[in-house]
């Protein structure tokens, strides 16, 4: 499963780069796939894709949507399998989640603690210093 989603994800990339596809709402953004997931039969891959800056998702995805059957048709022809999976796109979650981490740590609590910590480093002497190891990483 793990291979065939690669594949899928290599050859969705190289058909959003090369801009086979011709749509308005397309047309001159960078759109990336970072992750594709197959059904355990290999008949469904969902496709996560995120335009760059995360703008205007909804018209991508619409566009995508649009295109499905010759999308679907160009994977095929690109990954050899007994039968072209069914495509189907969804936006990345990972986007909003990193945005979601950067939040946290920008809070004023988050930053309070990270003082009081680094403080304390610098109290006790560990200012942040590497251990010395040997070559076998041993400590010596």
């Amino acid at each position: 499963m793990l291979r065939v989603a690669e594949l899928v994800r290599h050859a969705m990339s190289e058909l959003l780069t090369r801009s086979d596809i011709n749509d308005p709402a397309l047309e001159g953004k960078v759109i990336t796939v970072p992750d594709v997931r197959m059904s355990p039969d290999l008949k469904l891959a969902t496709v996560y894709v995120m335009p760059l800056g995360g703008e205007n998702v909804t018209e991508v995805l619409a566009a995508l949507d649009r295109h499905k059957k010759l999308l679907r048709g160009e994977i095929a022809r690109r990954v050899s399998l007994r039968f072209a999976p069914d495509v189907r796109f969804k936006a990345d979650p990972g986007f909003e989640y990193s945005g979601k981490i950067d939040a946290l740590l920008s809070s004023p609590k988050v930053k309070q603690d990270l003082e009081v910590q680094d403080l304390e480093l610098k109290d006790s002497g560990c200012a942040g210093a590497p251990a010395k190891t040997g070559p076998a990483g041993d400590g010596e």
